[in-house]
């Protein structure tokens, strides 16, 4: 029997309760499935006050268990808004397949967190999508979702700005989204995305989605991009394997990381000792030939020379401190092959020193 045929007068309005018993006592399937459906229009008109009896509940899940997929998909339709129906048959019409337990999942007010946690972890992909989307979602099971780390759920989750997700949860979608890119663009416009989460998402999004950033959050994008300049750098340098000499592609990178620091006005004396701290001689080169205005030959021909006078004075005119200058240029001996070299005085010994004056002492000496 098929859909069209069980959609008769009876099922548009309350059937006759004689009409329910005739269909009770005749076995046939068809008969059953008219039943099932003749008694949720019953229920619909005449909503039962309290909870439905045990017998009453058996009765519709006998039935609904018997009847076709078809049936099933009209049945889980007709109670999908119903607060009177029985939570077993709710709870196992969310399990059928999806056609069928889609408008369920998705409305069900019988449904509570801990059914919607079972279906995530008994049903299908697409069963739980459904569950993600579903209005209000409580936190317990936007938590759930997160936890599992798929990037569909997660994805369906981020676009629901009705569900119940914790700060703690948009921090975790957001780092989800590093790797999850469809994530990105619902996240930039999610009522509770922070300013400074959309400052880290920035490093990874795409141009349009970081102006959409820009436009909301008011995010200074001048002084943000050398941060990701140093982010990208980072990541890089992590996996390369250690660069050859001449490196040319690490080389540029470098220059250009230096470059957005100076632009954004956030290049310091500081950032020459945690470039050698962190072993990245060639960013301390170009950090202090910006500094300094030198060129990067300069700088180098001051780190291969045999006394270590000339890089002195030009860190001395960018400020770094000469108590600091004997540790910073142990650690570039470290990464340098021991150059520069200890012959010649110590001059960072000698008393104070204006920065035009050690600049001045830096150029007589590379070009002496």
């Amino acid at each position: 029997m098929t859909v069209a045929q069980l959609r008769s007068p009876p099922l548009a309005s309350p059937p006759a309760y004689p009409d329910l018993l005739a269909l009770a006592r005749n076995p046939s399937p068809g008969s059953r499935e008219r039943l099932l459906l003749g008694v949720v229009a019953l229920c619909d008109a005449r909503p039962p006050t309290g909870e439905l009896s045990p017998v009453l509940s058996e009765i519709f899940l006998t039935l609904a268990r018997q009847a076709e997929r078809d049936v099933r998909k009209l049945l889980s339709g007709r109670l999908a808004q119903a607060d009177w129906a029985p939570p077993a048959l709710i709870n196992v019409l969310a399990l059928d397949e999806i056609e069928i337990a889609r408008p369920i999942l998705a409305a069900s007010p019988i449904l509570q967190d801990d059914d919607l946690l079972r279906v995530l972890v008994e049903a299908t992909l697409e069963h739980q999508i459904e569950i993600a989307r579903r209005p209000h979602l409580g936190g317990r099971v936007a938590d759930a979702i997160i936890d599992r780390g798929e990037p569909a759920t997660l994805t369906a989750l981020a676009f629901n700005r009705t569900a119940e997700i914790s700060a703690d949860g948009i921090r975790r979608l957001v780092e989800q989204s590093r790797r999850v890119a469809a994530l990105r663009g619902p996240l930039t416009r999610h009522p509770r995305l922070t300013a400074q989460l959309a400052e880290q998402m920035y490093e990874w999004v795409g141009v349009a989605l970081r102006q959409s950033i820009c436009a909301r959050f008011q995010v200074d994008e001048r002084k943000l991009a050398p941060v990701i300049e140093q982010a990208v750098y980072d990541a890089r340098t992590q996996t390369m394997a250690p660069a050859p000499a001449n490196d040319p592609d690490r080389d540029e990178m470098e220059r250009r990381l230096v470059a957005k620091l100076q632009a954004a006005g956030q290049l310091r004396a500081g950032y020459l000792i945690r470039a050698v701290r962190e072993r990245r001689l060639g960013l301390f080169v170009h950090a202090l030939a910006t500094l300094g205005g030198f060129t990067v030959a300069e700088v180098r021909q001051a780190l291969e020379a045999r006394t270590p006078e000339a890089l002195f004075y030009a860190c001395a005119s960018v400020g770094v401190d000469r108590a600091v200058y004997p540790a910073l240029l142990a650690e570039i001996r470290l990464l340098n092959d021991g150059f520069p070299g200890d012959a010649g005085e110590r001059v960072w010994l000698r008393g104070a020193l204006s920065p035009t004056s050690a600049a001045r002492s830096f150029r007589a000496l590379i070009k002496g």
